[in-house]
């Protein structure tokens, strides 16, 4: 599946609470998120409309990690 190219920072927020991150704090365009699932892991959101492709890969590679699944069963589960 390839990563979508007009996703935008709020809308990637609203989809991560699937996985039980919630806002922790925003400095400036930088939304940074937090979740207990698996443990505790904390990732940052550019508020962008929309969020560059290599970013939002990059993202997600890492959400994806941490919840022990791959990018394309990720983007499954968020339906983006």
């Amino acid at each position: 599946m390839k990563t979508p190219r007009d996703c935008a920072g709020s809308q990637l927020v609203r989809a991560l609470r699937k996985f039980g991150y919630i806002v922790q704090r925003q400095t400036g365009s930088h939304i940074r998120l937090t979740t207990q699932q698996g443990g505790e892991h904390h990732t940052t959101v550019p508020n962008q409309d929309p969020i560059k492709v290599g970013t939002l890969h990059d993202i997600l590679k890492d959400i994806a990690t941490h919840h022990r699944l791959t990018v394309d069963q990720l983007l499954q589960e968020l339906d983006l």
